[in-house]
């Protein structure tokens, strides 16, 4: 039996490890505009849920000096909790201790939690506040990034992995988040590049700060690393939970259903007179989505890179779903090298998960040029084309307006084992548009003929009877039918009903050789 002593001994540890670098580095942290480890992870998850692991562990590296310096809990923070009732694992890095650097004690910490995860299959939450690898260390803090990454790998798509970056994030220490599902960044205070500033100054003798270097602009815009870009580190960790509320807890679960008080059988009115009289008009594909889906609510997914391509998580009559819907007002919804990796992961992400698709479909074709060509286009834009061929969830594709060449065929056509195809009767479908197609056919024609811009008119105006709408494709069969753009919602919902017990493989095998 524990004596009062004991307890009070228990206690007042308890109380020294909480403090983590002690009162001096919290308020530091406190000055930077951030929040502790601790306090993050109260905001996260259900009041009083959080179950700590290895309060007192301490590092064992006696090299440097490091022996004197020793905290409880070596900065990271680790544990269990719910989110919305849901169970979670968590480990929230501590920059007040040692900067929040990795030690081996320290990974171990981490993968303690991660295994568990697996175990019990529940989400796993990084919250990154880190300057790297502990150099003292050395070569045991590198084998510690190592196991863990070989973590990351085992978990994907068995558990959903979310990251947080919400300081530093450099070295080694990008990869973990790289791997994981989701990475959000906090745009004040956050970072991630593989080599600072000054080793590009000294290796290419090129001046950069570290925000346009690895900020997190640079990264929710321009290289596609973080999916989410956050005001505030409270908006950051309310975003985890919303992310986690579409999400099933593994990949043998169904998504979480929330009752929902939108009609199924809603008109969306708005959207009869939506698509412009001018094929080469543009509209904003989020007045469709909003228009369809629960509530007016989407929740997108890398809203600043490839903004061609529009991705994220709505739900439909109460269940979730992943749209991918091409954006006419950007580059006129074409596909070029960075929306078809967009898509391509989000596709697959939806797949591993259960999460049935929509494709919202308005697409002129490829990007052409030079860039798109010589930084790989066609094995990149393969990469969706494989995406949605691999994919055995429900898939079902709307066709609102252009379906043009490959892309058609790319953006979950029925060849691609769509499982519905609807068009809106403003659909075109054809290899190209009928200015481009009847330059290519009829060139000689009006080559030779008095007036060969007239020529190329009229047969421009034949080549759109004939091709420029639904129909050649609907008595195909290549279409399953021709839906009246106010009822979309209601057609989509009922397919989704019909389609809630499909079952489909793929060929045994290892694993497909993706061309990454």
């Amino acid at each position: 039996m524990a004596t009062p002593t004991q307890i009070i001994k228990l206690r007042e540890k308890r109380d020294e490890a909480t403090l983590g670098g002690g009162a001096k580095r919290i308020r530091e942290q406190h000055d930077k505009g951030k929040l502790t480890a601790r306090e993050r992870i109260a905001k996260l998850v259900d009041p009083d849920s959080f179950e700590e692991f290895d309060l007192f562990v301490t590092h064992r590296c006696t090299n440097f000096g490091m022996e004197e310096q020793v905290y409880p809990g070596d900065g990271v923070i680790t544990g269990s909790a719910t989110i919305n009732e849901r169970l979670v694992y968590i480990f929230a890095q501590d920059f007040t201790v040692f900067g929040g650097s990795l030690s081996k004690t320290y990974a171990e910490k981490i993968c303690k939690i991660m295994d568990m995860a697996l175990k019990n299959g529940c989400p796993v939450i990084g919250l990154n506040d880190s300057g790297g690898a502990r150099i003292q260390e050395g070569i045991d803090a590198l084998a510690g990034y190592a196991e863990i990454f070989w973590r990351n790998v085992m978990a994907s798509g068995v558990i959903p992995q979310i990251s947080a970056i919400l300081g530093p994030c450099a070295g080694g220490a990008v990869y973990s988040p790289a791997i994981t599902d989701f990475v959000l960044m906090e745009k004040h205070n956050s970072y991630m590049f593989v080599t600072g500033p000054k080793v590009v100054k000294t290796v290419l003798n090129e001046t950069v700060s570290t925000e346009d270097l690895g900020g997190a602009m640079v990264h929710s815009s321009k290289s596609g690393v973080a999916h989410f870009l956050t005001n505030s580190e409270d908006e950051t960790l309310l975003l985890i939970r919303k992310l986690l509320s579409f999400l099933p807890s593994n990949n043998m679960e169904d998504p979480p259903y929330e009752p929902s008080h939108d009609p199924v059988d809603r008109v969306c009115a708005p959207l009869e007179d939506l698509i412009p009289e001018n094929p080469n008009k543009p509209y904003d594909i989020l007045d469709v989505i909003h228009e369809i889906v629960d509530d007016r609510e989407f929740l997108q997914v890398m809203l600043n890179f490839a903004q061609n391509i529009v991705v994220g998580f709505a739900r439909m009559n109460g269940f979730p779903v992943g749209i991918v819907a091409n954006q006419p007002k950007v580059l006129a919804g074409v596909l070029d090298i960075d929306a078809s990796i967009k898509a391509a992961r989000f596709v697959r992400f939806c797949d591993a998960f259960n999460i049935p698709l929509i494709v919202l479909e308005d697409v002129p074709g490829f990007l052409p040029g030079t860039s798109q060509e010589h930084n790989g286009i066609i094995r990149n834009g393969a990469k969706l084309l494989y995406a949605f061929a691999e994919a055995t969830v429900p898939k079902i594709t709307v066709i609102l307006r252009k379906a043009y060449g490959g892309a058609y065929c790319v953006m979950n056509s029925r060849h691609m084992r769509a499982d519905l195809v609807y068009a809106w009767p403003s659909a075109e479908i054809a290899v190209m548009g009928p200015k481009g197609a009847v330059e290519v056919i009829f060139r000689k024609e009006a080559k030779a003929s008095a007036d060969p811009k007239q020529t190329l008119l009229e047969r421009e105006r034949e080549y759109a009877a004939k091709f420029a709408n639904p129909y050649a494709a609907a008595e195909r069969g290549y279409i399953d039918d021709i839906i009246e753009p106010a009822r979309t919602r209601f057609r989509l919902i009922r397919a989704l009903e019909m389609l809630a017990n499909k079952k489909d493989s793929i060929p045994p095998r290892k694993h497909g050789n993706m061309p990454l």
